[in-house]
């Protein structure tokens, strides 16, 4: 098998973008889908910039219906939020962070995919 040292670096700009198909190609840019030696068991040197998180489209009443859940891994530990009330605490990155997130494959590897993640607002 050959390994890749080079690092590639893509540049997104999500302006105008809807929320999940700028996510979607976020994360198989990040699974390297689009590399001729893509092998879903190895972490591709591949840096993802997202600029202009903050104009990302959200459409339809998304931002007060749709949640945001987050788990402490203790009994009655999930905590549940408005798309809303994550924007006004922790800004459009963390929106599209944990979009991305739940589209790449849940197994070891994530977490070292996500860090070669870097979102801008």
């Amino acid at each position: 098998m050959t390994t890749l040292k080079e690092t590639k670096e893509y540049t997104i700009d999500a302006t105008g973008k809807s929320l999940g198909r700028l996510s979607s190609q976020v994360a198989a840019l990040l699974n390297a889908k689009n590399s001729t030696s893509f092998a879903k068991n190895v972490v591709a040197p591949v840096k993802v910039k997202v600029i202009n998180a903050s104009k990302v489209k959200v459409t339809g009443k998304k931002m007060n219906q749709s949640v945001h859940k987050t788990y402490s891994g203790y009994p009655g530990g999930q905590r549940v939020k408005t798309l809303a009330t994550v924007v006004e605490k922790k800004g459009y990155k963390e929106i599209v962070r944990h979009a991305v997130e739940g589209m790449l494959p849940k197994n070891k590897l994530q977490d070292k995919r996500m860090k070669n993640l870097l979102i801008e607002e």
